[in-house]
């Protein structure tokens, strides 16, 4: 499977994958300096026409950071570039500990 292939640089010998999950997330915002993984969820604000009230939609995004403060200082950088309104409904440390990013050219050689 990939997990093996990503993990074969980082240990030697044997070793087990005990446990793969999925998880959504809307958006990933890496940082290089970052050695956790935070799970912000927030609540984007639309306005209903029909009923003329407002709508919140949650979506959870995946932030790398090294603490909690600048977790939420990179979403709300990002989240300027929008215009989005939106709140914080949370912010948590994950126990991810690594994220290996997709790339769609890594399915095809598994196949072949």
């Amino acid at each position: 499977a990939r997990i093996i292939e990503e993990m074969k640089p980082y240990i030697s010998g044997d070793f087990t994958v005990s446990d793969i999950k999925r998880a959504r997330f809307s958006d990933t915002f890496f940082n290089e300096t970052g050695d956790r993984y935070y799970k912000a969820k927030l609540y984007f604000i639309t306005l209903d026409e029909k009923s003329g009230s407002e709508k919140k939609t949650a979506v959870n995004m995946l932030v790398q950071a090294s603490v909690l403060k600048e977790a939420v200082e990179i979403v709300e950088t990002e989240m300027k570039k929008t215009m989005v309104d939106y709140t914080f409904a949370s912010v948590n440390e994950t126990a991810i500990m690594d994220v290996f990013k997709y790339s769609a050219g890594d399915n095809s050689k598994a196949e072949e």
